[in-house]
């Protein structure tokens, strides 16, 4: 008969199977353009085209392709060569202040525009992300602005 406390670890890992299951994950674009279609086949129909840099979230993996969210929310298909582990991050909404620390009393460096994609250097700490711009300015965004962790 197995232990009550083995019992309780089983339980426990049942429930929260699903939640480890759900774990999020983000690729971007490693090509200059990637063609994103409505089926898991070159055959399917091209949707659009997604720049290098540009992140997405994996929803469905079927190995060589892949079922991605984009920052708008769209729904399509990518081939798995086209997209790297690197992370990127997008800015949402309107230009975000790129800030010397994670606080908003901090030291303006810098600001991103609207869709500008950026290097994500650590993950979210206490609402902040730590980015580095294409021009070099490596310092924290609100994480209220980006899109892609």
């Amino acid at each position: 008969m197995a232990q009550p406390h083995t019992k309780l670890s089983l339980a426990v890992a049942i429930l929260l199977m699903p939640v480890m299951a759900s774990a999020v994950e983000f690729r971007s674009v490693s090509v200059p353009k990637a063609v994103v279609y409505d089926a898991p086949s070159a055959q399917g129909k091209k949707t659009y085209i997604l720049s290098q840099g540009y992140p997405v979230e994996v929803i469905v993996n079927l190995g060589e392709w892949l079922k991605v969210r984009d920052a708008q929310g769209g729904l399509n298909w990518i081939e798995a060569k086209q997209l790297a582990n690197k992370r990127t991050v997008l800015v949402k909404g309107g230009q975000a202040d790129i800030r010397q620390a994670a606080d908003a009393a901090s030291a303006l460096l810098g600001k991103a525009d609207k869709d500008v994609v950026l290097d994500m250097l650590e993950s979210p700490v206490n609402g902040w992300v730590k980015v580095k711009h294409r021009d070099g300015i490596t310092g924290y965004i609100s994480a209220s602005s980006l899109w892609g962790f």
